[in-house]
């Protein structure tokens, strides 16, 4: 995101100093989230993740959809805190803790009531609300779409990173009990319906977009339904499962970053190519970079052999090994399905389609860095997917601990 932020807003002219100091505070929020062993400390790092990505939203001033999109997501960010730490207070209630250990401990010997159901069910809206799952998703295209374009690759990935990272640890470890799990109004149960309908009204809602960076706003909301699944498997499965999300997550990473730095690149001052006719014939003027966006969207909607492909195998692979998440395989099959229209259609007006208005893209080593970096880390996830695979199954011990 720094390779690609500098010469963005050099381009358009907000540069300041400031931009790395947040992005950093951001991060270790972040990391904090991934590592908190303690409701409150989850609350405090993703407070500490949130504050930076808000400001980072509204930070090119003179435009007035960043400062709208900043507010919608500091309003509706701040609801889903409340909702998030009100969850935290209903299981403190339910517990006597807010220790992750602790608590999975007392839950060892009691349900822990309908204190704690509600207070597991709040604590997945607050989450929800990070990873643009649906019906927590609405603010996610207006805020993608506002915000500069190399903050709105950070926001649909290190946030959604992070967040997911949190409900690993949550939920496939101190809340993984069945009675919690599958009952009436059990998490798993919640979850699923949420991935299915994540997916299918992201997926939907793409469909229908003519702005790039709503398209893909709308794509990364369907990621989310795919990832909610692998939070389920990782749950319902075993610890073994939770390796394949952390693989996604990674793929996910590298190849929405690398399309975000595309869409960075073509916009020059005041003339930003978000439209998907503004693409017609861009393979023909810049064919480099033609080739490495391609690659970024066939990767999202799982075309072998990409880094998309493998995440979705994996994830699917490990949903599969319980019988009854056969059903939710093939709703995220079926949706994959339907995504590769959306992504191939900005495909098609690059390649067949005479020239429109000539761009004039950005011209910066280390945007051009960043773009590569991704293609080839997106290329190898996919070519020597075993690699990555390993390192990501030595994840399994750690949920086995929490649990």
């Amino acid at each position: 995101t720094a390779l690609v932020a500098g010469p963005f807003m050099r381009e358009h002219e907000f540069e300041f100093g400031e931009f790395y100091a947040l992005l950093l505070f951001s991060v270790s929020g972040m990391m904090m989230m991934a590592e908190a062993s303690d409701l409150l400390s989850l609350f405090i790092a993703l407070e500490a993740m949130s504050l930076g990505v808000y400001v980072l939203t509204g930070s090119w001033r003179r435009s007035n959809k960043s400062s709208e999109a900043a507010m919608k997501y500091f309003l509706n960010g701040a609801f889903a805190s409340a909702l998030m730490l009100y969850g935290i207070a209903l299981v403190y209630g339910a517990t006597g803790s807010t220790s992750y250990a602790q608590i999975g401990e007392l839950l060892g010997r009691s349900t822990g009531g309908p204190l704690m159901m509600v207070g597991m069910l709040l604590l997945v809206a607050g989450l929800g609300f990070k990873v643009a799952a649906v019906p927590f998703h609405q603010w996610a295209p207006d805020a993608y779409e506002g915000a500069p374009t190399p903050v709105t690759g950070f926001m649909s990935t290190g946030v959604k990173a992070a967040a997911f990272a949190a409900l690993l640890r949550l939920f496939g470890g101190t809340f993984n009990r069945e009675f919690l799990a599958l009952q009436g109004a059990g998490w798993a149960n919640a979850l699923s319906v949420m991935a299915v309908l994540t997916m299918t009204i992201g997926n939907l809602g793409a469909l229908r977009q003519d702005n790039v960076k709503r398209m893909l706003a709308y794509s990364s909301i369907s990621h989310a339904g795919y990832l909610l699944l692998g939070v389920v498997a990782a749950a319902l499965v075993g610890p073994e499962a939770r390796g394949p999300v952390i693989f996604y997550l990674a793929a996910y990473t590298f190849t929405t970053i690398g399309a975000f730095a595309v869409v960075s690149w073509i916009g020059s001052k005041g003339d930003e190519k978000l439209r998907v006719d503004d693409w017609a014939g861009l393979a023909s003027r810049h064919p480099a970079m033609a080739l490495a966006l391609p690659l970024f969207l066939l990767s999202l909607g799982g075309i072998p052999p990409t880094a998309g492909f493998f995440g979705k195998f994996y994830v699917f692979r490990a949903a599969l090994a319980k019988p009854g998440m056969v059903s939710l395989v093939v709703v995220a099959v079926l949706n994959s399905a339907v995504s590769i229209y959306y992504y191939l259609r900005l495909v098609t007006v690059m390649y067949f389609r005479e020239l429109g208005s000539e761009p004039k893209p950005i011209r910066s080593s280390s945007l051009y860095a960043a773009v590569i970096i991704c293609a080839i880390a997106v290329l190898l996830f996919g070519l020597m997917p075993g690699t990555l695979s390993d390192l990501t199954s030595l994840t399994a011990p750690a949920a086995a601990v929490a649990k």
